[in-house]
């Protein structure tokens, strides 16, 4: 057992603890678990000098229970269901067009910057959420890694621009706002919704969810169409 990677599992538990109960206190975007335990890990790891490889040794497991996090969705989903069979027409058009949407963005993105392959692949799976951005990435050839940074930075970015872009496009409808946070920031949208409202954050968990499984299925054609003939 290595004692640094277990004080970092350790350290990493505590830590997201006691910032959850600080967001309760002041729920200030900026003090949001999903934003400053990372903050406060990063710059730990820089201090001290405790490499990547070293931090996963342990911590790992705190990336695999975000797989059965995602399952665990399925229990509101169910509690809403007949919201679900209302709208499943406009639910799957929108997970379509925001999957097309983000990875030909992410494509063009990568080009921008003259990402390497392995960089571009990573960044195009981004759109969805870890668990099933990281089994995309590892069958396209990107690196899990990046695909881990790629989708925490989506995830981010998407719910510190939601509200304004939301308010921008007047989407009043608590389903569109839902299905919009559900799609474009997964999980961090996902918790977000949930704070707002609870049937939004289920229809925001089911887009989550599905976009997630119809990317794991049909992600790979996807993105192959998009770099061979865009």
């Amino acid at each position: 057992m290595n004692l640094i990677a277990m004080l970092c599992f350790i350290g990493t538990f505590i830590c997201y603890v006691l910032v959850k109960q600080l967001h309760k206190k002041y729920p200030y975007m900026l003090l949001a678990p999903g934003i400053f335990v990372p903050s406060i890990i990063i710059v730990f790891m820089l201090i001290f000098h405790v490499s990547y490889d070293t931090y996963m040794i342990e911590s790992q497991w705190i990336i695999w229970m975000l797989g059965p996090a995602t399952i665990a969705f399925a229990i509101p989903i169910y509690e809403y269901r007949h919201v679900i069979k209302a709208r499943a027409l406009a639910i799957s058009l929108g997970i379509i067009i925001g999957m097309f949407a983000g990875v030909v963005s992410s494509f063009y993105l990568a080009q921008l910057f003259s990402f390497n392959p392995e960089t571009s692949y990573s960044l195009m799976a981004r759109s969805i959420s870890t668990p099933f951005a990281m089994e995309l990435t590892s069958n396209i050839g990107g690196s899990v890694e990046l695909v881990i940074l790629f989708t925490m930075i989506t995830g981010i970015v998407g719910v510190a621009m939601g509200d304004l872009i939301l308010l921008g496009l007047k989407l009043n409808s608590r389903f569109a706002q839902g299905a919009s946070l559900g799609n474009s920031a997964h999980g961090f949208g996902t918790s977000k919704a949930f704070m707002r409202n609870r049937e939004e954050g289920v229809v925001a968990c089911l887009t989550m969810v599905l976009a997630g499984i119809f990317m794991v299925l049909f992600g790979p054609m996807m993105i192959q169409f998009t770099v061979t003939y865009l």
